[in-house]
């Protein structure tokens, strides 16, 4: 399959950072497609955490991450970008006005696309959660283990042990204490890998905090019932009540396919400069893919990282461009002016 429109930027994943690389393409008259391999657009925020409350949004003293997402697609979807999604990035190759990109779709048919740039905003990469090795996980993962939330509403008043030490654990032993859950936060460490605010708020709740400890099975009869958990320190077990737990040991990633392309990487990253360039031409990086001095793996620097991309590769397309662009107002009101003269016509 062909899809032979050739777009001046494609963007690889359709995250956050993505969705607003996309938006800031439309703004610059640049045509755009967006490329990913899930089925919904929204990256990990609508597949892993669309309950999960976001905080450090400009504008935004919390809001939850699908409503996050929402916006963020009716932003990028007011300049009508193609939109392709389940599948997969194999091949890349260059041609004379710029690349052409391998895809393989769902049915297993591969697609190929043209386009004059890339922007690669593809998240952590192809990523999977790294699983419990504990007795019993596996048989309970999907009846009573997930590695996800996706309605947190299921959880209110159940007995819950989370297991894991950063920052998703943090967050969603916060979050589902509030809805009346009784939380267990199990953590093999004696320090947390999360915000300090975060900490914080949790000591301030009634859930149990429980450091230097791991949980060794799961236990139940056909449904997951409990957890046996084992100090560290002193040697101690208990059998735990519960019903659900959630492993929140983050994700194994992996740059899949791209490591093919002869990009400069850093382990499961790719370097790129302070105008988002990776080591080809043509070629761009932003969010939590890319790597340079002083990196920050948060979605607002996504979103700037984001920016950067789009300008850049405007001016690549038509050295005669600014990278700098017009204030989004001045924009608006330009275009504002175009579509009604348009329409008097």
């Amino acid at each position: 399959m062909t899809s032979s429109t050739r777009t001046d930027i494609t963007i690889l994943g359709g995250g956050p950072t993505g969705l607003f690389a996309a938006f800031y393409a439309g703004l610059r008259n640049a045509s755009c497609r967006i490329i990913d391999s899930m089925p919904e657009l929204g990256g990990r925020l609508t597949a892993v955490y669309p309950e999960k409350f976001i905080y450090d949004v400009a504008g935004f003293p919390k809001i939850l991450a699908k409503d996050l997402v929402d916006g963020l697609v009716a932003q990028a979807k007011a300049y009508n970008p193609l939109i392709n999604l389940n599948q997969q990035v194999e091949g890349l190759t260059a041609d004379s006005e710029g690349f052409i990109l391998n895809t393989r779709n769902d049915k297993g048919e591969s697609v190929t696309h043209y386009t004059r740039t890339i922007i690669v905003a593809a998240g952590v990469g192809l990523y999977s959660p790294k699983k419990h090795g504990a007795v019993g996980a596996k048989d309970f993962e999907g009846n009573g283990i997930e590695y996800a939330v996706l309605e947190k509403n299921i959880y209110a008043g159940k007995r819950v042990v989370i297991a894991g030490g950063g920052d998703s654990a943090l967050d969603w032993a916060n979050e589902l204490v509030a809805l009346g859950a009784q939380v267990t936060l199990v953590h093999r460490s004696e320090k947390f890998r999360a915000h300090d605010d975060s900490v914080k708020k949790l000591y301030q709740t009634n859930a149990r905090v429980l450091l230097n400890t791991e949980i060794t099975s799961f236990n139940g009869n056909g449904k997951l019932q409990s957890a046996t958990i084992l100090n560290n320190e002193t040697s101690e077990t208990e059998l735990l009540a519960i019903d659900s737990a959630l492993i929140m040991f983050g994700f194994n990633s992996s740059l899949g396919r791209m490591k093919e392309w002869g990009l400069q990487t850093k382990g499961d990253c790719i370097v790129v400069n302070d105008r988002m360039e990776t080591s080809i031409p043509g070629i761009y990086a932003a969010g939590d893919i890319t790597d340079y001095s002083g990196k920050l793996k948060l979605i607002v620097t996504g979103f700037s990282e984001a920016a950067i991309a789009a300008n850049f590769a405007k001016s690549y397309i038509n050295p005669k461009e600014k990278s700098q662009p017009m204030h989004s107002t001045t924009i608006m009101e330009l275009k504002e002016k175009r579509e009604a003269r348009a329409a008097k016509v």
